[in-house]
C-alpha cells in the first residue's frame, strides 16, 4: 500500500500544526527559563542587630527585613539562622506567622541571641558572621468572617526559596 500523496491544503494544514507545535515549545521554553532567571518574590533586604557592635558575652536583638514584590500576602516564614557557620537550632521547628503584604517590604523581630556561648567561641578575626536564612514560605489568604473573625488559610510555598542574606558585625573589645 503506497502512502496517499498530499494535497496542498492537506500539506499546508499539516506544515500550519507542526509550525504551531513547534511556536509553543518554543515559548514553553522561554518561559522556563524567564522563571528560573527572574528574581525569586521575597527578598532579605536587611540583616540587623542591636548593639551594632556588641562585645562578646552579649545579648542581641536580632531582626530581618523582607520585601515581598508578589502580588499575594506571604507567610508561615521558615528562617535558619547562623552565627559563625553555627547553626541555632531554636528555628528547627519555628515558623513565623507573620503577614508580608504584597508590595511591601517588613521587619520581623527573630530571636534574639548571645554573641558568644559554650561551644561556640569569640570568631578568631573578631568579626561576627550572622546569616539569616529565608528557607521557605506559603502563599496566604486572609478574609474577614461575618463576625469580624480574621480568617487565614495557608496556600501553596513560594517559589525561588530559600533566599539568604549575611551580615558581618565587628566584636568591640
Amino acid at each position: 500500500m503506497h502512502p496517499r500523496p498530499l494535497s496542498a491544503r492537506r500539506a499546508l494544514k499539516v506544515l500550519v500544526v507542526l509550525g504551531l507545535a513547534g511556536t509553543l515549545a518554543a515559548r514553553e521554553k522561554a518561559q522556563e527559563t524567564a522563571a528560573k532567571e527572574a528574581p525569586p518574590p521575597l527578598a532579605i533586604e536587611a540583616v540587623r542587630i542591636e548593639p551594632s557592635a556588641p562585645a562578646a558575652d552579649t545579648l542581641c536583638q536580632l531582626r530581618v527585613v523582607v520585601r515581598n514584590a508578589a502580588e499575594r500576602p506571604v507567610s508561615a516564614l521558615d528562617f535558619g539562622v547562623a552565627l559563625g557557620g553555627t547553626q541555632l537550632k531554636v528555628y528547627d521547628q519555628q515558623l513565623f506567622l507573620e503577614n508580608l503584604a504584597p508590595g511591601a517590604t517588613t521587619e520581623i523581630r527573630l530571636y534574639n541571641f548571645w554573641t558568644t556561648e559554650t561551644g561556640r567561641p569569640a570568631p578568631a578575626d573578631g568579626k561576627l558572621r550572622v546569616t539569616v536564612t529565608l528557607r521557605a514560605a506559603q502563599w496566604v489568604a486572609i478574609t474577614t468572617e461575618d463576625d469580624g473573625t480574621e480568617v487565614w488559610t495557608l496556600g501553596e510555598p513560594v517559589p525561588g526559596l530559600p533566599v539568604e542574606k549575611e551580615l558581618v558585625v565587628p566584636l568591640s573589645k
